[in-house]
């Protein structure tokens, strides 16, 4: 029987004995804040209980309530243009002195000017948008556009994907974290294996071979033998443990698609607004999508912000409720949104996002070179990271959780994945001083773990 308790790791539960010995180190003034949050919320995976309280944020820095600053290498994907970004902040300020809020039946010129920004900035025919507050929102319009727009209501996404927390996209999503324990999800919800390069599945030996894109083969089995599936659900590239897909693996899915009648829909909602040095991460892939969905740095890093933007002649469901969010046309939302987009073209970010990433790549694979413990560095664009191994090539977790909360002593924050993996997705706008500063704690907290495993003899 497989083991189903959960690994005790930073990425994935609460529960880590290192997050003890972390708190400890904190000042009583900050324990004290952190026991009336766990007192006053309930606990969940990855949320509550906390491990640290914040008073301030600005650029790539977190600041604590001790004073302590961290880099930022997580930010929930939404600090693309940085914290506080001094022009989002200006735009904020006046619109909410202009209008604060827009009641459903309104319209309002943010909402309008930052709508037609994303059709303008969508290749193909992606020409209509709805908003929404939040990405799971934004990935239930999008599953019920597609029934509206095919008659049919199944659906092909991937196992290990996170799609929100709801109970619609825990149905599409496929982390176990998610899924587990809460009884029966929507119905027709197919889930096929992720394409993963560095720990394929359909090759004996784990890397990524040429095997004619086995893995995209299997998404079309499943599409011909349900017949009636109305949209594949995934993201262009993972974010969490970034796994750019196998080269024609997208093209395939998207002609395998096309072929058997069902809608291809991105969840960018982590991913979006150049994070992959492209405005839309599929920009990367050569195809378009029929449906994709923008979320967390929409909003500016400031307001809780999703899309959806569809084909034009998706618009076929004018007696449906596919959203109706009260905050749906949010006018402080959308000119953080519009002041967002504005930074990024502005400030070339794009282009930022591209070569910095490159650079960075260049050194965490030098570091997978040098460390045992590092058996892949991956990335594209300002999304990138390297997976833990041991010498039998299992995932590394405890030495994982044991190399964040030594680069948090040392002033760095980020994500763990799947438990080994540390995800690293800093701001556009990250310096290089900060850059360098960042890999430089990296790569020593990670020889200091190998040291206390014998893993560098």
């Amino acid at each position: 029987m497989a083991d189903t308790k959960p690994r005790l790791t930073e990425g994935d539960v609460n529960l880590s004995p290192n997050r003890r010995q972390w708190i400890d180190t904190l000042s009583e003034k900050t324990r004290a804040l952190l026991d009336a949050d766990a007192e006053v919320f309930l606990h969940q995976s990855l949320s509550t209980p906390c491990l640290d309280a914040l008073s301030g944020c600005e650029g790539s820095v977190l600041r604590d309530l001790d004073g302590r600053e961290l880099l930022d290498f997580h930010g929930n994907s939404v600090h693309q243009v940085g914290y506080a970004n001094p022009h989002v902040m200006e735009a904020v300020r006046a619109q909410l002195d202009a209008l604060s809020f827009s009641p459903r039946r309104y319209t309002n010129e943010p909402a309008v000017r930052l709508a037609q920004k994303l059709v303008d900035l969508a290749p193909g025919d992606l020409g209509k948008v709805l908003f929404a507050p939040g990405g799971t929102s934004a990935i239930g319009m999008a599953l019920k556009l597609a029934r509206v727009v095919t008659g049919r209501f199944k659906t092909v996404s991937m196992w290990d994907s996170f799609h929100g927390a709801s109970l619609d996209a825990i149905s599409v999503g496929g982390e176990a974290l998610f899924r587990a324990g809460v009884g029966p999800l929507l119905p027709g919800t197919e889930h096929v294996p992720p394409a993963e390069p560095y720990r394929c599945l359909f090759n004996p030996g784990g890397r990524c071979a040429n095997c004619g894109l086995r893995c995209a083969k299997y998404v079309e089995y499943v599409l011909e033998k349900e017949g009636d599936v109305a949209c594949v659900l995934a993201e262009p590239v993972r974010c969490t443990t970034v796994n750019p897909p196998p080269e024609g693996y997208w093209p395939f899915i998207r002609q395998a698609c096309d072929r058997h009648g069902a809608l291809l829909i991105f969840d960018e909602t982590a991913v979006c607004l150049g994070r992959t040095g492209t405005m839309f991460a599929f920009e990367n892939f050569g195809v378009t999508p029929d449906i994709v969905t923008l979320g967390k740095g929409l909003g500016g890093g400031i307001f809780p912000l999703a899309a959806i933007v569809a084909r034009r002649d998706f618009d076929r469901a004018g007696n449906i409720a596919l959203g109706h969010y009260t905050h749906e046309k949010s006018p402080a939302a959308c000119a953080a949104g519009l002041a967002a987009i504005e930074v990024i073209e502005g400030e070339g970010l794009l282009c930022r996002a591209r070569a910095l990433g490159l650079a960075v790549l260049d050194r965490l694979r030098a570091m997978a070179d040098a460390h045992p413990l590092v058996g892949d560095a991956r990335g594209i664009g300002l999304s990138m990271g390297v997976e833990l191994v041991l010498p039998d090539n299992q995932p590394a977790t405890a030495e994982a959780d044991k190399v964040l909360y030594r680069c948090l002593s040392r002033g760095l924050s980020f994500k763990i994945s799947g438990g080994n993996f540390l995800t690293l997705t800093p701001p556009l706008t990250i310096t290089d001083e900060e850059m360098v500063r960042a890999l430089d704690i990296l790569e020593t907290s990670i020889a200091d773990v190998e040291r206390e495993r014998g893993l560098n003899q």
